[in-house]
């Protein structure tokens, strides 16, 4: 029986980034949460004012023995902006900024190596501005964020297609395998 890891990206609002990652075999859980920050505890509210140092996120527990890190990392930048420090879409500010939190020696190293060779390719055509730094606490974010894609589909599909992300991914798509 294999031991779980875990995977924590920010990437603007953590409703969108639930979906990406909640389909695949191997992917045990997705929570959305708060990491980055200050403040111990931090509610949405708090942290969408931007005084806690928070940034919306995803806490990833997954199987190693049937999904890897990489392939996490080929999901993680299908679905952003890479090259948009300041937010994601219509979401603007440090609580919506992307980022890879690690939370092993070879997390950072398979991230580094990725955000290079993305930044190194022709896909984008500024430089890939997604910081790369260790895991700290993650605060699970209150209960009506979790799987919101799936509680309010409705909501979910106006806000992703509004805030303009679904067009960008469609047009920017990293590759990532569909899953089985």
């Amino acid at each position: 029986m294999s031991q779980t890891q875990t995977a924590i990206f920010a990437g603007g609002c953590f409703w969108c980034m639930v979906h990406p990652f909640d389909q695949w075999d191997g992917v045990e859980s997705v929570v959305s949460g708060y990491t980055g920050g200050h403040k111990e505890n931090p509610t949405y509210k708090e942290v969408c004012t931007g005084t806690t140092g928070h940034t919306e996120a995803v806490k990833i527990t997954y199987d190693p023995e049937k999904i890897s890190y990489q392939t996490l990392l080929d999901i993680y930048w299908s679905s952003v902006d890479p090259t948009d420090a300041g937010g994601q879409f219509v979401d603007r500010g440090s609580s919506y900024r992307p980022e890879i939190f690690y939370t092993s020696p070879e997390q950072k190293e398979l991230a580094e190596a990725s955000k290079e060779t993305l930044d190194q390719s022709t896909r984008f055509s500024g430089p890939i501005a997604v910081p790369i730094t260790p895991a700290t606490t993650f605060y699970p974010a209150e209960d009506y964020h979790q799987n919101f894609y799936q509680t309010n589909p409705e909501h979910y599909q106006r806000y992703a297609q509004g805030s303009g992300r679904l067009d960008f991914i469609k047009n920017h798509q990293v590759k990532a395998e569909d899953p089985e």
